[in-house]
């Protein structure tokens, strides 16, 4: 676990964008398998790939995209084991990454972004990839 006072900044880099953060099992459970519409899950991490592209580009696509996702929801890899456990679970076949991010629609992945799409990728990269899955699905 990373001490918390040192990735409140990243927490809150997601949080005052919109997204509600989930820390437990159950509750990741529930909001993606359980909520109708469009829910965009993001693994936060505090690796460079974050910092660097993964937290500005999704607070663009979610500013800058016509159609956004019904649903943002967010959880710390390292700090909030159990719920990203819980969505790394939905999130198979794919392989735990952090930073990742994945759109559900009606609880069923449709999109996926993982940490080899983000590293070494500009911010405005992520975001113009997210948007246009938000324009098909959301």
């Amino acid at each position: 676990m990373y001490p918390e006072d040192l990735i409140e900044p990243m927490r809150a880099e997601l949080t005052n964008a919109g997204f509600d953060e989930i820390r437990e099992s159950s509750s990741m459970e529930e909001a993606i398998t359980k909520t109708k519409g469009t829910t965009l899950v993001v693994i936060n991490s505090v690796c460079g790939c974050a910092a660097a592209a993964a937290r500005p580009g999704v607070r663009m696509a979610v500013t800058k995209t016509s159609k956004t996702p019904d649903h943002l929801i967010t959880a710390f890899a390292g700090n909030d084991k159990a719920s990203v456990d819980k969505a790394r679970e939905l999130m198979l076949p794919f392989p735990p990454s952090s930073p990742c991010m994945a759109l559900f629609k009606d609880g069923e992945l449709v999109h996926m972004l993982e940490r080899h799409h983000i590293e070494g990728r500009p911010a405005e990269m992520i975001s113009e990839n997210l948007g246009s899955a938000f324009e098909e699905h959301c």
